[in-house]
């Protein structure tokens, strides 16, 4: 049976991001809402800076950043701001800015302080072209073509060596695209996300990869689940750190929409192919998380079929309210 491990205080660092708008309160829920630092270097709608604590950072200020941490007396922190794969291509001196010296920070700081445990997710745009499409494994040589990636696998680098030089409890998942009623944050596979938008709005969805496009995802909460699973897991029962692999689900855009058009029949999408797709082509098509099964339990919930039902009921809801 799993140990589970409990933290006392916790620090969100891209909090108003699509992954961090939904982890935020499922924390602030399980830990208490005082317990649980909501940070960005955005401002928050008046109902998140309701919900609990808020700090605005910017993550490159390492200053500000240690004085937060010591103010509420920070535990563990979740650093989830990042710049994401196609706006990442766009300018990709930010991208390198904020994904590198921003974990960087994170983990210098997070040192210097002796937290208990700090969580840097990955992703799988870790992988390239060179790695097998089917099952990538966890243990291979990593080549990303695009600057995220890049950035992902030094962020893997720099959270192991953390691990193995000072003893810093650094975990990490290499997540696939997340699809949620919160909007996406400018990835690749925003497109899973926006075609559900669209179908419920009763608009035509012009899609930017082709229709034959397989890649991994995930619904948001197996996504949720994944993160605290794992920074709740027995150190003594992972041989792996900041590097898992953790899959969810494969499917083509098409076959997305024809999931979607059961429910939504008039739903239409036309496919044009942007700079995205070639991002999307490097990636694989599904991913081995074996080692995450057996090292710490891991599990997704959800696939294609019930990911669709209840992301079509929630986004239904949201619009006749």
């Amino acid at each position: 049976m799993m140990t589970s491990v409990r933290m006392k205080k916790i620090l969100v660092t891209g909090a108003l991001g699509q992954i961090g708008l939904e982890l935020t309160p499922v924390l602030r829920k399980r830990y208490g809402k005082d317990n649980v630092i909501a940070s960005d270097i955005r401002s928050p709608s008046k109902n998140f800076l309701n919900s609990g604590p808020f700090e605005s950072l910017n993550i490159l200020n390492r200053t500000d950043l240690e004085e937060v941490i010591k103010v509420y007396d920070i535990d563990t922190v979740f650093h989830l701001a990042a710049i994401l794969s196609a706006t990442g291509e766009k300018n990709p001196q930010n991208a390198l800015e904020v994904n590198l010296f921003g974990v960087y920070n994170i983990l210098e700081v997070s040192r210097k302080l002796n937290l208990t445990r700090v969580f840097v997710p990955s992703s799988i745009a870790v992988f390239g072209p060179e790695t097998s499409k089917i099952n990538a494994p966890q243990d291979i040589s990593l080549r990303p073509r695009t600057i995220y990636g890049i950035t992902k696998v030094t962020g893997e680098l720099l959270s192991n060596y953390y691990y193995y030089k000072f003893g810093l409890d650094v975990r990490g998942l290499r997540w696939p695209g997340i699809i949620s009623t919160s909007p996406p944050g400018g990835g690749t596979t925003d497109y899973a996300v926006e075609m559900f938008y669209y179908a419920v709005e009763g608009k035509r969805y012009k899609c930017f990869v082709r229709e034959d496009t397989v890649l991994p995802m995930m619904y948001m909460p197996d996504c949720l689940k994944s993160a605290i699973m794992l920074m709740e897991a027995d150190l003594s029962r992972l041989k792996h750190h900041a590097d898992f692999n953790v899959g969810g689900m494969s499917f083509s855009a098409g076959e997305l929409a024809a999931e979607i058009k059961k429910r939504i029949p008039s739903f239409e999408v036309d496919y044009e192919p942007d700079f995205r797709q070639e991002i999307a082509d490097t990636w694989p098509k599904s991913i081995d998380d074996s080692d995450a099964r057996i090292e710490w339990g891991w599990s997704a919930s959800y696939n294609i079929t019930s990911m669709a039902e209840e992301m079509i009921n929630k986004l239904m809801k949201v619009r006749n309210t």
